[in-house]
């Protein structure tokens, strides 16, 4: 590893020996000037890792120096050496951004510390990460081997989620090919449990976990609040680790009072699950107690219109006679819109608000090539949704609720997604389902380990086209794919996101409670 390069500017350095030699014996190269002339040009000829930098050198002086190295050198690490501890000084020092102060007389292991903290901090950060990711590994793989229930199915999803996030930070190339292989892993087993218990969840209620249809009942109503207003915000698509990078922003004006999870129904895709939690029924249920409401995939028209019938219906059902509003938001102009008139929200009691964004990030990644590198793996993809967040109406609109009285917020989603990468080959006839990750139709050919099938949909609480209906679900981080064009279709789906299958991303998913600071 190339030696660490320091210039070190004072006009006493003859008395700065010591130091210096103790900073070569630890494997640095310190290179000296004597005066702010120097020390620029020096700078100029070939750029030092870090500059210490006196204060009080005569002619030009240290803050002179240090302007001028910045203007050049906007990012160069500047550690200013002080005899003097002027307030006025060392604003205005700190004011023209240097890294870090020292008061003179310094000795070594001052200078030392200061190093560690500027040139090793993030390689010590990595390396401590790094370290406690090796020391979970074990327990991780242990929990995953050990035939987990979805409680602890749902610790260990976190457990992975977190560690992803922290080797996101560290930037540990190594670390984070390792946690992919995990979470890999991790998935594969899932979609085993998935496979063994799913139809047992769907038809003894209480035997498995909360899922769409129960969610409002068993886990919304509880964390909603009577003495003020409620805001259910509905993120479309919005996987665990979103939900943990967009919480950051959130932490600005609100604080997290209950922090949980549901599992999703399958297909974990809009039009099944989102509906199924509006409706607090499961779309097999939808279709026959509301049969003008509810069209399958190869029926045309809009499969999510009935929501907000479907919320005052489970709400009467359920005993709740409450002022309600319902928004959905699908482009900007809805949301300035919402976000300009929420205010108007605070006389009712529960008001639902739909947000479509990430769910569409989700879909316009596949179409165009520009987002397909802004969001080109796992860390772009949240890195992209927490910008948005932050920028967003929805965000502003909160912000200013936040500030006018108390309120209470639930954060949820109806799905979640995840990054296709092995493609498997289906056939289907023309009226077939297009979903990427599911499957609805007649006569369809699969190979059964790549699957979770069912030829009789209502067993697992779905309606069906017709007597011959099948659904297959594709497992871990597979995708469907007709023979025609085979080849076409990989390279063009291959690492995007998608939803409508059995993974731990799609399926375990944040619902979480926040009131104002």
């Amino acid at each position: 590893m190339n030696k660490v390069k320091i210039l070190w500017a004072d006009d006493e350095i003859e008395l700065l020996k010591p130091q210096i030699m103790f900073l070569e014996q630890k494997g640095y190269e310190v290179a000296t000037v004597a005066n702010g002339h120097d020390a620029i040009e020096q700078c100029n000829a070939e750029t030092p890792d870090v500059v210490f930098l006196d204060e009080s050198m005569p002619g030009l002086s240290g803050l002179e120096t240090l302007t001028q190295i910045k203007e050049v050198h906007g990012s160069l690490p500047i550690v200013m050496i002080t005899k003097n501890e002027a307030e006025n000084i060392m604003e205005e020092a700190i004011g023209s951004q240097i890294t870090d102060y020292l008061i003179k007389p310094v000795n070594p292991n001052q200078i030392l510390l200061t190093l560690k903290k500027i040139i090793d901090n993030s390689r010590l950060v990595s390396e401590k990460t790094a370290s406690s990711y090796q020391q979970q590994f074990n327990k991780i793989f242990g929990a995953i081997s050990m035939g987990p229930n979805y409680e602890e199915w749902e610790d260990i999803f976190k457990k992975i989620t977190y560690w992803e996030l922290e080797l996101d930070n560290a930037k540990t190339k190594e670390m984070q090919e390792i946690i992919s292989m995990q979470k890999n892993e991790a998935n594969n087993e899932w979609s085993k449990y998935v496979v063994k218990n799913y139809k047992n969840w769907l038809q003894n209620a209480g035997e498995g976990p909360v899922m769409s249809h129960q969610l409002f009942e068993n886990k919304l109503i509880p964390m909603m609040e009577s003495d003020v207003p409620n805001f259910l915000l509905v993120i479309d698509n919005l996987r665990w680790d979103q939900w943990k990078v967009i919480q950051s922003v959130f932490n600005e004006a609100f604080k997290t009072v209950k922090e949980d999870s549901y599992c999703s129904i399958l297909p974990t895709s809009t039009q099944y699950s989102r509906n199924a939690i509006f409706a607090g029924l499961t779309p097999y249920e939808i279709s026959k107690k509301y049969p003008d409401k509810w069209l399958n995939d190869d029926q045309e028209g809009g499969k999510n219109m009935n929501e907000e019938f479907f919320l005052n219906e489970q709400l009467r059902r359920l005993g709740y006679d409450i002022k309600t509003s319902y928004t959905k938001v699908t482009n900007h102009y809805n949301a300035k819109q919402m976000s300009d008139n929420i205010h108007n929200m605070l006389q009712n009691q529960l008001n639902v608000i739909v947000y479509n964004f990430v769910d569409m990030l989700s879909h316009a990644r596949t179409e165009m090539e520009v987002l397909k590198e802004l969001a080109s793996d796992e860390r772009a993809y949240r890195s992209i949704t927490k910008s948005w967040f932050e920028h967003s109406p929805l965000w502003e609109g909160l912000k200013r609720l936040s500030e006018m009285q108390e309120i209470n917020i639930v954060v949820t989603t109806d799905h979640g997604t995840t990054r296709v990468q092995n493609p498997v080959k289906v056939v289907g006839d023309k009226n077939t389902s297009t979903n990427l990750r599911y499957k609805l139709g007649k006569n369809l050919k699969f190979s059964e380990k790549d699957v979770l099938s069912t030829r009789n949909p209502k067993e697992i609480g779905l309606p069906s086209s017709n007597v011959s209906s099948s659904y297959i679900f594709a497992k871990r981080d597979l995708f469907f794919v007709y023979p025609n064009n085979y080849n076409y279709y990989v390279n063009y789906f291959r690492n995007t996101f998608q939803h409508g299958g059995i993974s731990l991303e799609e399926m375990i998913i944040p619902v979480v409670k926040l009131r104002n600071k």
